[in-house]
């Protein structure tokens, strides 16, 4: 009996859900050449792994009707690290974000900047350049 092929087996398997795993870290949706500029009022926020969702209720332009954009962020972990809180950015607050848009031109993107128009706090963080730092979950 070959007592290898089990090894080879359970190697294989790692290193496909490994590639698996990597591949949740694709940018490939975003449009990393464009930056968008959003004015609204927070909806929600989603502080939960992987990446914390901000969900926006974006003021029309013009005559325009109003939208609901979901602002992808880092990981709550991450955002700890560079002095967030749960309490940053919270339902009701308004809000300037500037992001990377989606590709498929749906109302979402990759997180850049934040400022609350009331206060005029500014929180940074890129999902983008915290990935690929390896800073993880």
């Amino acid at each position: 009996m070959n007592r290898t092929a089990p090894r080879h087996w359970l190697a294989a398997a790692s290193m496909f859900l490994a590639a698996a795993a990597l591949g949740h870290h694709s940018f490939n949706m975003f449009d990393t050449d464009k930056v968008v500029v959003l004015h609204g009022t927070v909806q929600e926020v989603q502080w939960s792994n992987p990446h914390v969702i901000l969900v926006v209720n974006v003021e029309p332009k013009a005559a325009g009707q109003p939208a609901v954009w979901n602002v992808e962020c880092t990981s709550p972990g991450n955002l700890n690290r560079i002095g967030w809180s749960r309490k940053s950015i919270k339902a009701g607050d308004k809000i300037e974000v500037e992001i990377n848009p989606l590709r498929d031109g749906s109302a979402g993107g990759a997180f850049h900047k934040a400022t609350l128009l009331e206060t005029g706090q500014v929180f940074t963080a890129s999902l983008r350049e915290a990935e690929k730092a390896g800073d993880g979950y």
